[in-house]
This record gives structure tokens, C-alpha cells and sequence, in this order.
């Protein structure tokens, strides 16, 4: 293979920054050199990878979601309508000031998320309650005017690829069981990339501008920094006061709809790429691996009767539906095996003369480098039976470092000297002023109260010294 950038030497991933930008350029995710800061390129093979990831997200939705398409740019007008929605987002926004050489007389604001796009054309599509739920979501691109360092994938000035859901209801409680189904998607998707997740409530302050509360969805990342990748939000009747959005109920009476929206971006592969890979680069989960498979044949001298059992090895495989490439460039076999434990291909099949002779292959697993010598006529067997194996195992892994990563601490010395290499788990009476004042003495930020029984134990605020119910999770983050 003598296509894209030159194989090197990959930083070790301790050393987690150096690793995460190299990887991203070695194994042809994306390319940073292109010359606006904070726009990235998608490589062919990462945005394979990307197709793969996002296909099982608009699986999950079309269940009962349909997709389609707003446009990218917003009238300052209508921008503007939601105070604290602008208000959350004002620092960030591009506007498009000029069509060609005259200004414009409104100014277009280039989407940071797309509420003010979508809640206009709500308000003419929604008139009654039969026309109720409306679940609609799109895959587009955003742009928000990132100050902060920028990093691919994780905090960027163009999102590529944001997956957004909005919905609309007749009550409250439809709204909330929305943003519920919303996450119950969410874990499946990342279930199925091998990824587990903390599912929590974003305090007060760092709720969703214009939500009546926010639903977040955090991973472990390699620096024992938590990385949200995916939010859900309660937005009652606060957009649709603002944009008009009203039903007529079964008796007859105009009633404002109730909302939610909730959001997935490309920080999902960056989840997926820095929560399973190792010191030689990717290891994917199979579902989503571009190349599932590949061939390596082992050649001394006479080649034929090798290639031969290469290829009807990959007819085996794709008449499985397994996605399968044969290696027959000239590089020598350990370049070859360097190359694609890069690109985290999951299964590697090596033949050669000797194998032959006994009518097998050679099969080795990416995830633990486990080799097996398998008989070629079970190997599509095999690599099925592997591929489930794979996932099980990268997903144990992963789960068994968050769970061993959440600690209990009593008091907020405890809590400023673990923060650095784990998620803290303490009480918390859920009062602003004890969270903020939490926050700046651990140096840490609450993700908030976390579903399930972590969230749940008594004990003592350490600001107020309150008796509490729930557990709050505080965390180093991106």
C-alpha cells in the first residue's frame, strides 16, 4: 500500500494528546492542515468509519423518527427571538454580514444548533394535536466560534456531523418521557460501539439555554477526563411561547406545545477512537470497522496456490456480508501487520504454504493479538463467532476502567486530590451555591446527579453540612 501519509512510529498512549493527533493523521481519520483553525478533513477512511457510526444512529431513530433537512443559515430576526438561548450561544455564532459585495439587510447567523431554524416551520406544520408527536431529526453541519484550544473532533469550529432530534408534544410529561426514549437510544448506540456511558442531570447552570433541564451522556476518556457525547433536553413551553408553536386540544382550546430536542456529534468517534485504541493505534469494534477483515498472504517462491486460497477465502467472507481486503502489496508481511493494527481492521487472516499443507489459515484477534490456527473450511464461521467475542471484550474492558474510576470522597480535600485521575462521587444537597462552591474548591466540574443507583446514597453536603439523598459525580473535563 503506497497511499496516504507515511507509516511512522505512533506515540505511546500515555502520552495521550501526542497519541490522539497522531493517530487521527496515521490511520487516515482526519487531516488538520487545512487552513482555517479548527475545520478538519475527513480522510476517505475515516469517513467510512463515520458512515458506519452514524448509520446505527439513524437506524435507531427511523424507528419512530423521521429524517430531514433545514437550511444552515438563520435570520438575525428569528436568532434572536430566544433570549437565553442567544444569550448561551451569542460568542459563538458566525454571521454572514454580505451577499457578494452588498451588505445584507438582515444579517444570517451560520447555525450553532438549528432551534431558531426548525421552530419557525413548527409553528406552521403543528396545528392541532393530532398532529402531535412530530419526531424529526437531521445530520448536518454547525459552526460555533470555538475560543478555546482546539482539538479534532472534541472541541472544533465546524461540527461536521451533528445529529440533532426535535420533538413536539401536548403535555409536559409526553415531553419527558421523550427525553427518556432519547436517551434509551443513546445507550443502545453506544453500546453497539463498545462504549459505556454515565447518564446524569446537568445542574442548573449548565442546563441547555432555554431548557427546562438538560440530560447528559459523559464517557471516561484516556486522561480520566469525562468527555460529554450526547445531551437530551426538557425544553417545556419555552421555544414554542417564543415561536408561536400552538395546538388546538380535543376540546377545542389553543394550547402551547411542549418540546425536546437532544444532540449527538462527531465526539462520538473521538469516544470511539481514544476509549478502545492502544500503543499500535485503532481497535474498532467490528460493527463499525471499515474493513472487518484482511487477507495476508505469506509468499516464498511460487505464489499461486497461496493467492488462490486468498481470494476464495475472501469470497468465503463476503458472501457473509463481512467486509474483507486482500493485502497483496509488496510490502513485507510485519509492515503489513504494522499497517492495519493501525487502522484497527479486527481480525487478521494469514496464509501461507504451510497453512495450506494442512489446509487451515492463521487468524489474529486485533483487540488481544490472540492467534489460532482455524481449518478454511470454518473460517466465515470463525470470524463471525470472533467479531462478537471482539466487542465483548473491548466493551468489559472499557466498562471495568469506568466502574474502577468512580470513587467515593467525603470531603472536598478528598475530592481536589483524586479529581486528577478519577470521577469523584460525592453528596451533594443540589443547592447552586454548595455546587459552584464545590466546583471551584476541587477545580473539578459536576456532571450532576447520575441515573440508577450511583446517584442515590445518603450523606452530608460538605459546603452546608446538610443531610442529602443523592450523589453527585464531579469530574475533570474537555
Amino acid at each position: 500500500m503506497t497511499d496516504g501519509p507515511e507509516i511512522a512510529k505512533l506515540p505511546i498512549k500515555n502520552e495521550f494528546s501526542k497519541w490522539y493527533n497522531e493517530l487521527l493523521w496515521m490511520a487516515e481519520i482526519m487531516d488538520v492542515r487545512y487552513p482555517v483553525k479548527g475545520l478538519y478533513v475527513w480522510y476517505p477512511f475515516g469517513f467510512n468509519l463515520r458512515s458506519r457510526v452514524y448509520s446505527i444512529l439513524r437506524e435507531l431513530l427511523d424507528v419512530d423518527h423521521t429524517e430531514a433537512m433545514f437550511p444552515l443559515l438563520i435570520p438575525k430576526n428569528e436568532f434572536m427571538k430566544e433570549a437565553e438561548h442567544i444569550k448561551g450561544f451569542e460568542d459563538e455564532v458566525y454571521w454572514v454580514t454580505h451577499g457578494g459585495r452588498e451588505p445584507l439587510e438582515i444579517p444570517l447567523a451560520l447555525r450553532p444548533t438549528s432551534e431558531t431554524a426548525i421552530y419557525p416551520m413548527y409553528r406552521l406544520w403543528v396545528r392541532s394535536h393530532a398532529d402531535m408527536p412530530l419526531r424529526i431529526y437531521q445530520i448536518v453541519n454547525t459552526f460555533r466560534y470555538e475560543t478555546k484550544h482546539t482539538r479534532p473532533l472534541i472541541r472544533l469550529r465546524e461540527i461536521t456531523s451533528f445529529k440533532e432530534a426535535h420533538t413536539v408534544h401536548p403535555t409536559w410529561d409526553a415531553a419527558a418521557a421523550q427525553v427518556e426514549a432519547g436517551l434509551k437510544i443513546y445507550r443502545e448506540f453506544y453500546q453497539r460501539l463498545a462504549i459505556p456511558v454515565i447518564v446524569s442531570k446537568r445542574p442548573e447552570w449548565d442546563k441547555f439555554p432555554g431548557a427546562d433541564y438538560t440530560m447528559a451522556v459523559d464517557a471516561l476518556m484516556p486522561e480520566a477526563r469525562t468527555l460529554q457525547i450526547g445531551t437530551a433536553h426538557h425544553l417545556a413551553t419555552n421555544f414554542s411561547k417564543t415561536f408561536e408553536i400552538t395546538y388546538e386540544d380535543a376540546e377545542g382550546a389553543q394550547q402551547y406545545a411542549h418540546q425536546t430536542c437532544y444532540g449527538i456529534s462527531e465526539r462520538c468517534i473521538a469516544a470511539l477512537i481514544s476509549i478502545h485504541g492502544d500503543d499500535r493505534g485503532l481497535r474498532l469494534p467490528p460493527e463499525v470497522a471499515p474493513i472487518q477483515v484482511v487477507i495476508i498472504p505469506i509468499i516464498f517462491g511460487e505464489s499461486g496456490d497461496v493467492v488462490e486460497a486468498c481470494q476464495r477465502v475472501e469470497a468465503t467472507l463476503k458472501a457473509r456480508g463481512v467486509r474483507v481486503k486482500i493485502d497483496s502489496s509488496d510490502e513485507r508481511p510485519g509492515a503489513k501487520y504494522y499497517r492495519w493494527e493501525l487502522k484497527g481492521v479486527p481480525l487478521r487472516i494469514e496464509i501461507g504454504p504451510r497453512d495450506l499443507k494442512k489446509n487451515s489459515c492463521v487468524i489474529v484477534r486485533r483487540d488481544t493479538a490472540e492467534k489460532r490456527s482455524v481449518p478454511l473450511e470454518v473460517v466465515s464461521d470463525t470470524v463471525l463467532e470472533l467479531f462478537e467475542e471482539i466487542h465483548t471484550n473491548l466493551f468489559r474492558i472499557a466498562k471495568k476502567r469506568l466502574d474502577e474510576s468512580i470513587i467515593d470522597c467525603d470531603t472536598l480535600e478528598e475530592a481536589r486530590e483524586k479529581a486528577s485521575s478519577n470521577i469523584c462521587r460525592i453528596s451533594w444537597c443540589g443547592r447552586k451555591d454548595c455546587g459552584l462552591e464545590m466546583e471551584e474548591a476541587v477545580g473539578a466540574e459536576i456532571l450532576g446527579i447520575p441515573d440508577g443507583r450511583i446517584g442515590r446514597g445518603h450523606g452530608i453536603c460538605p459546603v452546608c453540612r446538610e443531610n442529602t439523598e443523592a450523589k453527585a459525580l464531579i469530574s475533570k473535563t474537555y
